[in-house]
């Protein structure tokens, strides 16, 4: 790495910019300096996305990026940009689409892609480039000399090329359906997905395999769902379940700290990439909470608490907000953080300790990472106890210690860099999987994390009625997308169901009005990516499918319906369903990619029971209890203290206050039942 930097991102918000800031490369960030510049010198624009923990952005840059010979190239032909895939995901949103179209194959990062200065569309697009010729890839200098000769000698055949794509964007959006989809598309997905179901490993399709909690939370509603009709699909469980216990027993969770690395390189979750992503471990954390109340299984109840507990210790910082990422890479080499050397291993733990750790890590078998050994149960603690004559209860203590030994040693070595940004959206993935972990797990604590992280949101991202996407150390910037107001709205419900606060009802209310105003296409139905006063972009995407994340416009119509319901709005309703009838043709066609708008399409057929409780604080928390118990996906629970006013004009006609003891109201959709009057009849 250079000493010094020469360019223009040594200030940014962006770690990983900033990881670029001493490169040679005249790295401008994106912006309208950058864009004149190239206008004005009429050069191609070659624009850089990628994100701080990724693998492959470090090697291109270590190759390319640091090398002065490349960047007198890159210096000389083009206007540089850098970007941030995590703070600018409307960019990369945009440009990964268009880099699927021109390529022909899926992207991913380091995206690479060459634009006309004069409109912004991409010409050329590729993901890494080597420094020399390698895998059938040219070298990075010979790839630049050759696009930007195209350009200047091309120009008629890149503008009929634009044309073309430019037409192929706006056919990637759907006609909206006259109707709201019936209930086939939920079949469909869980059809698909049992279509791909990996019965001996778990997961769907091949390796390398991600998570996809989407998936598995749609299964665990499916059951529900069937379940609630007396015919529960005991397949559908299982699937969900069997592939969760094989995430948390193999290699890509964290056996010593807790939290889950990115993706499985292989078919059985062994050998992750080692990267670490709130996106990932907020909803994983919740589908665990979700699995204990589902199967009572403790691998799933010690998942969550693991998960949440790194969470606090690493990845929140001291005003609240949750960090983005811990890198794959340490000391150059990825993994080198977590995996272990068998004889370092024998000389930390005593003998009993090493004998239990040896058959269930797999200690006497081969390494499985490159002569080393990332930890992966090979069996359940429990069988590996039973072999050696223990009590469920030994074989927990043992393990416990000798994990113990094995963390504290591991803390001294160099830890993986941390992208200490605090992204508004990835904070209310994890806001909503602490409260789901503080409510299911009996855990104050947790509900303490995700009320500091909410803070944190409220005094550095929310400004004048608006969201900011993304801040560092205090600092915030950029305005926030589809999926920061949507999660976020996400993230309240589920706090309120946790402890009444009225400000969060009114923060909800707040942000479902502008979801409506800046986000919603009242002609033609769906949320748009970014807001109508946002920076004009090549186009103005309106994304429906689920990928790292949930889909905004199924997060957008599934909140929009609960708080409609909740409290009266019929125009919230109507936005839902005009979402679900412009979503509908790719809900029919691509069920199982959709699962996020289909627990939307599930509850605008089955409206959600909401059950608001009034009781005196002493009684409120049994109420609760009794009302939460098990896994209801299709329920909204309020607990509201008795002498709480002030309650919005259509809550306060629900539900008056309970002056005499404790009462429960329970509602669904427009129908409303009389009061529920001891805790007898609420539990039944």
């Amino acid at each position: 790495m250079n000493a010094a930097p020469r360019n223009r991102l040594a200030d940014a918000t962006s770690p990983y910019l900033e990881q670029h800031a001493g490169n040679p490369v005249d790295w401008w960030p994106w912006g309208e300096a950058a864009l004149t510049l190239a206008r004005d010198q009429d050069k191609p624009i070659l624009l850089s996305i990628g994100y701080s923990a990724c693998h492959w952005c470090h090697v291109m840059a270590h190759e390319s990026f640091e090398d002065p010979a490349t960047a007198e190239v890159m210096n000389r032909l083009y206007v540089n940009i850098k970007v941030d895939r995590e703070e600018r995901p409307d960019l990369d949103r945009i440009y990964q689409t268009a880099h699927q179209l021109l390529a022909q194959r899926p992207g991913g990062w380091p995206l690479t892609v060459f634009l006309t200065p004069d409109d912004l569309r991409p010409f050329f697009a590729g993901t890494y480039f080597p420094k020399a010729p390698r895998h059938g890839l040219p070298a990075f200098t010979e790839l630049l000399a050759s696009i930007e000769q195209a350009y200047r000698e091309q120009r008629d055949a890149i503008r009929t090329q634009n044309d073309s794509l430019m037409a192929a964007l706006a056919s990637l959006e759907p006609e909206a359906a006259a109707e709201v989809p019936d209930t086939a598309p939920l079949d469909g997905a869980r059809r698909q997905l049992a279509g791909s179901f990996d019965a001996a490993r778990g997961g769907f399709g091949g390796a390398p395999k991600f998570p996809h909690p989407t998936n598995l939370e749609l299964l665990f509603r499916h059951w529900a769902a069937t379940a609630a009709d007396g015919v529960p699909d005991q397949q559908a469980l299982h699937m969900a379940r069997f592939t969760l216990e094989r995430m948390i027993r193999g290699g890509m969770n964290d056996q010593l700290a807790g939290g889950f690395c990115r993706y499985s390189v292989d078919d059985d979750w062994m050998i992750p990439h080692f990267e670490k992503m709130l996106y990932d471990n907020g909803p994983l954390l919740a589908l665990c909470c979700d699995a204990w109340a589902i199967t009572g299984e403790p691998v799933f109840r010690d998942a969550a608490a693991a998960t949440a507990d790194w969470v606090i210790n690493e990845m929140q910082g001291p005003d609240g907000g949750y960090y983005s990422s811990l890198d794959a890479d340490s000391e150059g080499e990825e993994g080198r953080f977590y995996v272990w050397d068998r004889d370092e291993i024998a000389a930390l733990l005593t003998p009993a300790e090493l004998a239990f750790v040896t058959p269930l890590y797999g200690l006497d078998r081969p390494p499985n990472f490159d002569g080393r050994w990332n930890l992966h149960q090979y069996q359940t603690p429990e069988a590996v106890g039973a072999a050696q004559g223990m009590t469920p209860e030994q074989a927990a203590a043992l393990l416990s210690s000798a994990k113990a030994k094995l963390l504290a040693a591991r803390a001294s070595r160099v830890r993986p860099g941390r992208d200490e940004k605090v992204l508004t959206s990835w904070n209310a993935l994890m806001i909503k999987g602490m409260a789901r972990a503080a409510r299911t797990l009996q855990r104050p604590d947790l509900l303490d994390s995700a009320e500091r992280a909410l803070g944190c949101i409220r005094s550095t991202l929310w400004r004048d009625g608006r969201l900011l996407a993304t801040c560092k150390h205090g600092r915030a910037h950029l305005s926030a997308y589809l999926d920061d107001y949507a999660l976020l709205l996400d993230a309240l419900l589920e706090l309120l169901q946790v402890r009444w606060r009225r400000a969060d009802l009114d923060w909800a209310i707040a942000l479902a009005d502008v979801l409506m105003e800046q986000f919603f296409d009242a002609e033609a139905g769906g949320f748009f990516f970014t807001a109508a006063d946002h920076e004009a972009l090549i186009t103005r995407p309106k994304p429906l499918g689920d990928e790292s994340i949930p889909s905004g416009n199924g997060v957008a119509a599934h909140a929009l319906q609960r708080l409609g319901h909740l409290l009266g709005e019929h125009r919230w309703l109507d936005a839902a369903a005009a979402t679900l009838r412009f979503a509908a043709e790719p809900m029919r066609r691509v069920p199982y990619a959709h699962a996020t708008l289909l627990a939307a399409l599930d509850e605008h057929h089955t409206p959600p029971e909401t059950i608001v409780i009034r009781a005196d604080p002493l009684s409120l928390s049994d109420w609760q209890a009794a009302a939460q118990q098990g896994y209801r996906p299709r329920r909204l629970v309020l607990p509201i203290p008795a002498d709480v006013g002030d309650l919005p004009g259509s809550l306060a006609a629900m539900v008056p206050r309970a002056d005499a003891g404790a009462l429960a109201y329970r509602c669904r959709g427009t129908h409303c039942e009389p009061p529920i009057m001891n805790l007898s009849s609420l539990a039944d």
